[in-house]
């Protein structure tokens, strides 16, 4: 299989981690249900493939998405080798008892950076959706697990078009302050250019959070997200979100075509030196693998070109 030429640049970091989303963010957006046993196989031939942390499930209403309805069974099917990370989406104090009635041991809760996202998504007002967070992350700690804080619509809303940066780096700043150790700052409908990139990252380090904190997530709405994620690595964050073979949509914005593919960005990251741990052949016969199971093609562009 061909690999990159290796060209390594100056002022990007050694190496990065890879937040894995396919198996929750990715096929949470599936209108087929996929069966448990294939979502347990996908988990595990993405660990196989060299991913330390996947985002396994989350533990949100099935009324809601019924996609994820199976995730305690599918907990219950995986023996993942130990040091991988297996973090699940909660979006309250119910998500979190069933969470931790599974044996979980890191969470990650979802915010809105605007008001129209928090009133759509939420039942909630950019303050109120805090009252909510609160309690669910302080008996989170109080647990021991460690919860991450996602920050939605970080650089355009399909409602309010800009998002001032001020208002992202507040509600960011209030996530860290409840005892969140990452934030996760999305490009929901894939709009962002690498100057806003960097302006975001700045307003965060000017305000105290500094990128030792920081992971991005970026959607390919326009094609910026591989532009965005470099970005994010010149100005110093090393951990960034994409999805295996590029599963997952965006149902805020039309044409959108989802998550970063982990196989477009892995190609980049090893033309680059820069070390992740992933093994980009085994990553695209597993998208290609999955691809199969889902009956449609990848969108990966990586994967189109090597797997055919």
């Amino acid at each position: 299989m061909r690999k990159p030429q290796l060209v390594k640049a100056e002022g990007l970091p050694d190496r990065v981690t890879i937040y894995e989303v396919g198996p929750r963010d990715g096929l949470q957006n599936e209108s087929a249900i996929v069966d448990v046993a294939v979502k347990a196989e996908f988990i595990n031939r993405l660990v196989e493939a060299g991913l330390t942390t996947v985002e396994t499930t989350s533990f949100v209403h099935p009324k809601w998405v019924p996609q994820l309805a199976d995730a305690a069974e599918l907990l219950e099917q995986l023996d993942l080798p130990y040091g991988v990370r297996a973090p699940v989406l909660v979006p309250n104090e119910r998500g979190l008892d069933r969470a931790l009635a599974a044996g979980v041991r890191e969470i990650a809760i979802f915010a809105s950076a605007t008001e129209t996202f928090a009133a759509k998504n939420l039942n909630s007002t950019l303050d109120d959706q805090f009252a909510m967070f609160t309690p669910t992350v302080q008996r989170a700690l109080a647990e021991g697990l460690t919860v991450r804080g996602y920050v939605s619509m970080c650089y355009g809303d399909p409602w309010e078009g800009d998002v001032p940066i001020d208002q992202v780096v507040k509600v960011g700043a209030r996530l860290v302050d409840l005892g969140c150790h990452e934030l996760s700052l999305g490009d929901t409908i894939g709009v962002a250019t690498p100057g806003q990139v960097t302006a975001l990252i700045t307003a965060f380090d000017q305000a105290g959070v500094g990128v030792d904190k920081l992971a991005v997530h970026f959607h390919d709405t326009y094609g910026q997200a591989l532009a965005n994620t470099l970005t994010a690595f010149r100005a110093g964050v090393t951990t960034v979100d994409s999805s295996a073979g590029g599963l997952g949509g965006c149902p805020y914005a039309e044409s959108a075509t989802g998550n970063l593919a982990t196989e477009d960005l892995l190609w980049q990251l090893d033309g680059l030196g820069i070390q992740t741990g992933v093994d980009l052949e085994k990553l695209v016969t597993t998208s290609a693998w999955m691809a199969k199971q889902l009956g449609k093609p990848s969108p990966s562009r990586v994967v189109q070109a090597l797997a055919g």
